[in-house]
């Protein structure tokens, strides 16, 4: 169940200070090749001023990254906009933020630590 090392401390989102900037960063580190055979679909719901509805959606290959809410979610991530930025950039442990209620994951866990190696 302690899946997450999720990958999210590796993300090349060393710079990002915002949710934004995350799934940008995100878009460009995508790995085609470690996404084939896969189809997932994830929700992100992160609070704060910087916040709102996030989705990726991996299709065998390709990703799409936008705001907004996605049909049938595989995985949803629920964290702070902060918290979630300092996920990505490495500054706050996945697995404590998880243990300790800053990171709710709801659904798939095995596809939410699939979710670092598409986007190392």
């Amino acid at each position: 169940m302690i899946f997450l090392t999720l990958g999210l401390e590796t993300m090349s989102a060393a710079s990002s200070s915002t949710p934004e900037d995350v799934f940008d960063a995100m878009r460009k580190s995508f790995r085609a090749d470690k996404a084939k055979g896969v189809n997932a679909r994830y929700q992100f719901e992160l609070s704060g001023p910087n916040g709102g509805s996030w989705f990726i959606e991996v299709n065998n290959g390709k990703s799409k990254i936008a705001r907004g809410r996605i049909d049938n979610s595989n995985v949803t991530l629920v964290a702070s906009d902060k918290d979630w930025v300092a996920l990505s950039n490495g500054k706050l442990n996945g697995s404590w933020a998880f243990l300790t209620g800053r990171l709710k994951i709801r659904g798939d866990h095995g596809l939410a630590k699939k979710l670092g190696e598409i986007f190392p």
